[in-house]
């Protein structure tokens, strides 16, 4: 087994000191566990649809399309996903949301309420893992 943390090229720094990507080698297939993502733009300063649970899930979806593109994956080989919303009751916004994402073989799912995330502004938390061939 080879683990290797990353921020890869062409997806989103981190916002802070961490790496956005483990990866993790076994045999022929890679496993990607991807740190948590919020709605940030590109410069990590501010939360993109503040108070909008739609506009704050497209965004968090569009930021963990680009780490998984960014190690040639889709949402297709995402196999777990964990949610964190700071209100239950805008649940179904999201799901109407992840649906446009996830097709077919649905992930293994995780979706909680949490009292607060580490941005006052931030209505969801999204985290995967994703399974690769080994390039």
């Amino acid at each position: 087994m080879q683990m290797r943390l990353v921020n890869p090229s062409g997806a989103p720094a981190p916002a802070g000191p961490y790496s956005q990507v483990a990866e993790v080698r076994l045999g022929d297939t890679t496993l990607l566990v991807l740190s948590g993502q919020v709605a940030l733009d590109d410069d990590n300063r501010e939360i993109v649809g503040p108070g909008d649970m739609t506009a704050q899930a497209e965004r968090t979806l569009e930021i963990i399309g680009q780490l998984l593109a960014a190690h040639g994956a889709t949402f297709a080989n995402v196999i777990n996903i964990r949610t964190y919303l700071t209100d239950m009751a805008h649940r179904a916004e999201y799901a109407a949301v992840r649906g446009k994402y996830f097709t077919g073989d649905l992930p293994t799912s995780t979706t909680v309420e949490v009292s607060k995330l580490f941005r006052d502004d931030a209505l969801i938390e999204i985290e995967v893992t994703a399974v690769v061939a080994a390039g």
